[in-house]
């Protein structure tokens, strides 16, 4: 069913336009990114169909009674509340039932039996509709969120008011979620998250009963969650099916195909064009070439396919080789502005042509990890070891090392003084700052824009050790791809932070993990990390069952074993469902699809003149409709069962 439709949608800002003739159309349960170059438009036009933001031209066709919940990328909340405390007023409404119906309890209990009837019929109505809008279930959907986003460890006394800028925005998250809208706009939700909370976010939302219209720069989740792809370029969108993954390849295909009709036309043209040019002025040929002259007058010209907007282009040199061993720490132990250490007894080393991903959650000391290994906090014990040779270069993830007081071009020429600034200013072109950018002050430039000029500074550095924390955050998918490609042929060696999975497979030749006791080693990318740690996870379970086994009398064990065999059925039927949840929805969006182009056709002039063809697709969207109809039935059945 249709719940948003955006035809025709024009948005400026003074002379400039931002979005132009804008189209986008939002089924229930569609999951939809919206992906696009920084400063393409895109959290522009959430705000419009949030209803945040006006619009020159368009319209906005939705249900009344739809529901849109929006998340900006620098939402946040302010409250006196506890965590808890904040996340259950999402159910105040339920909270409120819920004590009507302890009232009419009480009431009952002391009714005359001529009242009795009357409030036990008040009773069951208020139970039916208290459980019907999840009176039974809120609670527990709240601790489902408040674990699933990282918040399970704090005290229950923690106030709102006291989290970090990215724990308030984490918390909005969770807040919007258990409002759950028949719309749910979220622009880079994946912002402040950590790895294992960005995994819990994705089952989450592919089991969401909503739509979902998404921005985020994030691949590896992207591919998880969204079934369609709108990109927004020159101000112009244009729909893709299945992920971005599938974006990407359909993309290409598309250009492809457009360039060689475009070449062929043009050859088609040069030919006529030629034969014009050669024959009009011969008295035997003249008649023909006035016919191929009006050939071409009446021959509607393409014009050449654009391809991809213009790419930052750079990439990393290193002055002088280091030796092999590059780093080495022994017991270090590390702590943040005198607070209690963070991380003890720590020890690993790095050697010469590695790339090293270092991981683990929000809040256990990477970040601090780093800036003590460069020497801008001291540790409290412990040594770090640099090898022959070694030059750092560092990436700040906060762009702490910019100076906002500075025009771009001298944040650039005052640290390479020796640089003409014809040199100066390609280098800034590389990383797409042209012009009178250039000249801007960094205090005005957007995230994006700084992290480039961070990048930029890196790269005139030369450095044959990066230690880059962050270094993916606010770039779009299109500059993540040529930073990737920069790091892959970097003959030098590099230790980073990142939380983009799809990243770390690309760059990582090891995982390091953190704990606040020791650095557990993975001689692979993030996938056989994942694969380990999931190994892992199985032997200590199995491990423990041993344990609890040989722990238990004979009686005992014979149940074991029948409890064992009924989770092996559990387990195995249990996948069948999921594969069958799958099945359905596969062929869900396949209807849905058949209908809408059914729905086209009939809109076509050759097509509603002729009787029968008319038939013949209405015929088939009864069919397809009560499909559809059974289909959504047994999922709903499907995805209920536990």
């Amino acid at each position: 069913m249709m719940i948003l439709q955006v035809n025709q949608l024009s948005k400026s800002f003074g002379a400039d336009s931002i979005l132009t003739n804008i189209k986008l159309e939002v089924r229930s349960r569609d999951r939809i990114a919206i992906v696009g170059r920084n400063g393409a438009g895109k959290s522009t036009f959430l705000k419009i169909i949030a209803g945040r933001l006006s619009y020159e031209k368009g319209d906005i066709i939705k249900p009344k009674d739809l529901t849109i919940g929006y998340l900006d990328q620098h939402s946040g909340l302010d409250s006196k509340l506890s965590i808890k405390e904040e996340l259950l007023t999402v159910f105040d409404h339920l909270k409120a039932m819920e004590k009507e119906m302890r009232s009419v309890e009480e009431q009952m209990a002391h009714a005359a039996p001529d009242k009795l009837e009357s409030l036990m019929k008040t009773y069951d109505r208020l139970q039916q509709e208290f459980k019907d809008k999840g009176g039974y279930q809120y609670e527990a959907d709240v601790r489902s969120v408040i674990h699933g986003l990282g918040f399970a460890g704090y005290d229950d006394s923690a106030r709102v008011q006291d989290l970090s800028g990215g724990q308030k925005t984490r918390l909005a998250l969770g807040k919007m979620l258990l409002t759950r809208p028949d719309l749910l706009i979220l622009d880079e939700p994946t912002n402040h998250l950590d790895i294992d909370t960005l995994t819990w976010l994705e089952q989450y939302l592919q089991n969401y009963s909503g739509a979902i219209l998404i921005v985020s720069h994030d691949r590896y989740f992207l591919d998880k969650v969204v079934t369609q792809v709108y990109e927004i370029s020159r101000s112009r969108s244009k729909k893709y099916s299945g992920n971005y993954s599938d974006y990407l390849k359909l993309k290409a295909e598309q250009l492809e195909k457009e360039m060689k009709l475009y070449e062929k036309q043009q050859d088609e043209i040069a030919k006529l064009q030629d034969f014009v040019d050669r024959n009009l002025a011969r008295a035997s040929t003249t008649k023909r070439a006035q016919s191929r002259r009006k050939q071409l007058e009446r021959m509607d010209v393409m014009d050449k396919p654009l391809g991809d907007e213009k790419s930052a282009s750079f990439r990393f040199d290193i002055a002088r080789q280091s030796g092999n061993d590059v780093l080495r720490v022994q017991d270090l132990t590390v702590s943040y502005k005198d607070q209690p250490p963070l991380l003890r007894s720590l020890y690993f080393q790095i050697s010469r042509g590695e790339s090293v991903a270092l991981v683990g959650p929000n809040g256990i000391g990477k970040s601090t990890l780093l800036k003590t290994l460069i020497q801008k906090l001291k540790p409290l014990t412990g040594t770090i070891s640099t090898g022959s040779h070694v030059s750092i270069g560092y990436y700040d993830q906060e762009q702490a090392e910019l100076h906002s007081s500075k025009r771009v071009l001298d944040e650039l020429w005052d640290d390479y003084p020796g640089m003409n600034e014809k040199d100066i200013r390609t280098c800034l072109g590389n990383f797409l700052f042209s012009g009178d950018d250039v000249l801007k002050p960094v205090h005005s430039l957007s995230g994006g824009e700084k992290a480039r000029l961070a990048l930029a500074k890196l790269m005139l550095q030369k450095a044959n050790f990066l230690i880059l924390d962050e270094p993916t955050n606010h770039l779009d998918l299109d500059s993540k791809e040529i930073l990737e490609n920069a790091l892959i042929d970097y003959p030098g060696t590099i230790l980073f932070v990142s939380h983009d999975r799809y990243f770390i497979n690309r760059i990582a030749t090891k995982v390091f993990e953190l704990s606040p006791e020791k650095v557990e080693e993975y001689l692979g990318d993030y996938d056989y990390y994942t694969e380990k740690k999931a190994q892992q996870l199985e032997l200590k379970a199995l491990e423990k069952q041993n344990t609890d086994e040989q722990s238990k009398p004979d009686t005992d064990k014979a149940k074991t074993k029948r409890s064992y065999e009924e989770e092996k059925e559990w387990k195995r039927k249990e996948r069948q469902r999921q594969r069958r949840i799958d099945e359905i929805e596969t062929r869900i969006t396949a209807i849905e699809e058949t209908i809408e182009q059914n729905e086209e056709l009939l809109c076509e002039p050759g097509i509603f003149q002729d009787h029968e063809k008319v038939q013949e697709i209405n015929s088939e969207n009864e069919r397809l409709n009560n499909e559809l109809e059974h289909l959504l039935s047994e999922w709903e059945t499907l995805s209920t069962e536990e």
